[in-house]
């Protein structure tokens, strides 16, 4: 586990592990002006690198600047597929602390059979959805995703895609996909050789040196290397191509019953109380609708998915059900 610490708040801030803090609802002079939350943490369960990097860095951009916070500081903890940081985060002791997460926690729980549980943490807000791409070395062998799918059907664990956490999203599509293709459960284990990294430069790396076949993650991730002709695109994972990668075929225009988006959104330490909890919900709910995250949004080819409030509730509820009933059928869990 390695903990990164990084941000503009003043030193006497320090998130440790158990994430104790002195954090204020109050408003307050300082750094803060008006904003009703002072000093807020943000924990990215992950290395530096990938999409919840990417998500916490950009709000605490964009939360500062948009004056809904007085200082945000982002904080790394990676390891076990988010469920160290979620460990962390359900008991904690300040109330202005956010977790970084979404649907790669929801299937790491399970996977890594975490005795952390989303359901002991507060839910906040769903900010963003993101299709997944399956990527190759510029010189693969593979030039369609037809090609990856029947090396893995014959070679099996010679074949290594690289992703983000055990039972995340990029693990589970790669799952689908061979199911899809018509490989039964039970096979699936057996024959995929699925490389985890917890940060999206880690597997990149990996990609570049040519020391996997293959990779998935978020579009976000792997478009500027695509766009630069050092990796090549095979499929999509929506339900219809991207802007950033027109020449990807989804994979239902390939030919196979896939569909899978990567949401991402932040919950709060359990304990926190009503107040607490709309304070929270009221500075995400300014930020999605601010000029400064659209204009992140776009940047980043992530769709905006805002969901807040009862609506968040029942989602995540729902979602954390969905995916155990996936995850058994494509062979990773009991």
């Amino acid at each position: 586990m390695r903990i990164i610490r990084t941000g503009v708040a003043p030193v006497g801030i320090v998130l440790a592990l158990a994430l104790a803090g002195c954090s204020s609802l109050e408003p307050s002079g300082g750094g803060g002006g008006d904003a009703a939350i002072d000093e807020l943490s943000i924990v990215v369960p992950a290395g530096p690198g990938g999409g919840w990097d990417q998500t916490g860095r950009a709000m605490q951009a964009d939360l500062q600047d948009e004056g809904l916070v007085g200082t945000a500081t982002v904080t790394n903890v990676d390891g076990a597929g988010g469920t160290v940081g979620l460990a962390n985060i359900a008991n904690a002791s300040d109330p202005n602390t956010l977790l970084v997460m979404g649907l790669v926690m929801v299937g790491a729980v399970e996977t890594n059979q975490s005795q952390a549980r989303i359901e002991d943490t507060t839910p906040i807000a769903r900010l963003t959805e993101e299709q997944e791409v399956i990527v190759v070395p510029a010189e693969s062998p593979y030039e369609t995703i037809d090609d990856l799918v029947a090396d893995i059907e014959e070679n099996g664990k010679d074949v290594a895609i690289t992703g983000g956490s055990a039972g995340g999203t990029d693990h589970i599509l790669a799952g689908m996909l061979l199911k899809a293709a018509g490989m039964p459960a039970e096979d699936i284990a057996s024959s995929l050789n699925y490389v985890a990294y917890s940060g999206g430069g880690e597997s990149l790396a990996a990609l570049l040196g040519n020391n996997v076949d293959a990779g998935i993650s978020g579009i976000s991730e792997y478009a500027e290397q695509v766009e630069a002709g050092e990796l090549r695109a095979l499929a999509v994972s929506g339900d219809e191509r991207v802007d950033a990668l027109p020449d990807a075929p989804t994979l239902t225009e390939a030919g196979y019953d896939v569909v899978l988006t990567n949401w991402r959104g932040v919950v709060a330490p359990g304990s926190i109380d009503d107040a607490e909890k709309e304070a929270l919900t009221t500075a995400v709910t300014e930020l999605a609708e601010s000029e400064a995250w659209q204009a992140t949004l776009e940047e980043k080819g992530w769709d905006d998915a805002f969901l807040a409030g009862d609506e968040f509730d029942s989602y995540l509820e729902g979602n954390i059900a969905e995916i155990q009933v996936v995850l058994q059928d494509i062979g990773l869990v009991e």
